[in-house]
Formats: C-alpha cells, structure tokens, sequence
C-alpha cells in the first residue's frame, strides 16, 4: 500500500526535485569526461588553477564535479517525500544564490576562489537559484487548512 507523497506516489514537487538531481548527475560525471570538458588535462582537485571547462564554458574542478554529485544524490534522496523535495528545491535554490554573491565577490584569479567559479558559473547560479525556489514554491506549497463551513 502506498502513501500519498512517497516514492510510489509522485507530487510533482518530488518529479521536479528527482530530474534536478538527475541532472546534477549528469553534469557531475560530465566534468570527468575529456571531450566534453574542455583542458582536462589541467584539471585540479580544487582552487583557480584548473582550466578545465565543462562544455568549454564552465569552470570546474574535481572538487566542483564531486559537489555536484552530492548534490544529485541528495536530490534524488530528497525526492522521496514531499517535504524533503520542497526543502531540496528551495534550501537548493538558496545555496545556488549564496554561491552567485560569492562569484561576485571572490576574486577569480585568488586562492579564494577554491570552487572554482567564472562569470558563466555566476549567471548560471543566478538562474539556477531562482528557478529551484520558484519551482519548489509553485510545486510545493501544501495546501492551507480550510474551516469548514459553520466554524469558528
């Protein structure tokens, strides 16, 4: 028997929360594969050094490609309930606009910069903030108690 908001029974909240995870995956293990990321052979484990590029545009490093595979499986983990996937879409979305502010603060040729990040990762964390917070709210909102007619 299975319950409403379980793996079994997909909110939409919970399908968008699992293709946002699936999709970190995706580009989690693309960052380890020459060809599609570009100057791999440059690739450090963190920091600004690392030239490589994800689809030639998007700084990454090992660190970077196994963040975003943390990311995807907490994702798809978190797609399991309701609750967890709202939470993973909109606590997500703030981690992606907190990074934004950092690309836009840290100096990129600095040690700060351990992620690493380039202004293509900046506009992508912009949108990527934005969007995992307005599906999250769209998709997510539970419903408001309603009185019944004749109470309180």
């Amino acid at each position: 028997m299975s319950r409403p908001g379980t793996a079994t029974t997909r909110t939409p909240v919970q399908l968008a929360a699992a293709v946002v995870g699936a999709v970190f995956l995706v580009v989690g293990f693309a960052g380890f594969i020459p060809g599609i990321t570009t100057d791999y052979d440059t690739i450090q484990f963190a920091g600004h050094e690392s030239q490589a590029k994800l689809f030639g545009v998007f700084a990454v490093s090992i660190l970077h490609n196994v963040v975003h595979l943390a990311f995807g499986v907490l994702g798809l983990v978190m797609a399991r309930t309701m609750r967890n996937a709202f939470l993973y879409l909109v606590a997500g979305g703030v981690v992606y606009l907190l990074l934004w502010l950092y690309g836009l603060v840290v100096d990129h040729d600095s040690s700060a910069n351990f992620v690493p990040v380039n202004g293509a990762d900046n506009w992508l964390h912009l949108l990527l903030g934005i969007g995992m917070i307005a599906v999250g709210f769209a998709l997510g909102r539970p419903a408001r108690p309603t009185r019944a007619a004749g109470t309180g």
